[in-house]
């Protein structure tokens, strides 16, 4: 039975600098993540409340007008160019908005992705040096049983880091995809009326 309890004890500690480089790999993704955030962010503004003007007062020709002068180009951008191509034919009409659906759910996958993957290693992260940390204090070394908790804190505080931009990043992410396909249903329901006329 030591045998066995040996193996598991050095198979976890050996699992300790895997788990710090995914969680480091994984916070410098949520960096990058919070800077493409912020450059949609910065880029959406200005298109989006066109877009929505444009929509609440019914006048779909500037709808595309608003595409073709904006600047940054983003998922909903380049549907509505697609839906503009493809204005006459409601069965390409209808694969743009489910492309559109299956290109936001990938874009959201990637910030569920941190709130599942950042507190997972985060608890990793602190429950793997608690046994060297444990062992350091039954034998009185104290120095060895700092060390390995400051470890297990930091790994805890990196990991609730992570989940935290995901989660922050996921919500507004959602309420962006929802007013984007508000926009885009509007778009092609309001072709496919005049395609019937």
């Amino acid at each position: 039975m030591d045998q066995i309890t040996n193996i598991l004890y050095w198979l976890s500690t050996g699992l300790l600098i895997p788990v710090t480089i995914f969680l480091i790999l994984f916070f410098l993704r949520s960096l990058a993540l919070i800077g493409g955030f912020y450059g949609r962010y910065l880029a959406r503004n200005k298109v989006n409340v066109a877009l929505n003007r444009s929509c609440d007062e019914g006048r779909l020709e500037d709808v595309f007008k608003t595409v073709e002068q904006a600047q940054a180009r983003a998922l909903v951008t380049d549907c509505l160019c697609r839906i503009n191509a493809h204005r006459h034919n409601n069965i390409m009409l209808d694969k743009i908005l489910g492309d559109y659906e299956i290109a936001s759910a990938k874009e959201l996958d990637k910030s569920k992705l941190l709130i599942k993957i950042g507190p997972m290693l985060g608890l990793m992260g602190t429950l793997i040096p608690m046994g060297p940390a444990l062992v350091g204090l039954a034998t009185g070394d104290v120095a060895s049983m700092a060390s390995n908790m400051q470890v297990a804190f930091s790994t805890t505080v990196v990991g609730i880091i992570i989940g935290a931009v995901g989660f922050i990043t996921l919500q507004v992410k959602q309420r962006w995809t929802a007013d984007d396909m508000n926009i885009l249903e509007f778009v092609v329901e309001s072709l496919k009326k005049e395609n019937h006329e």
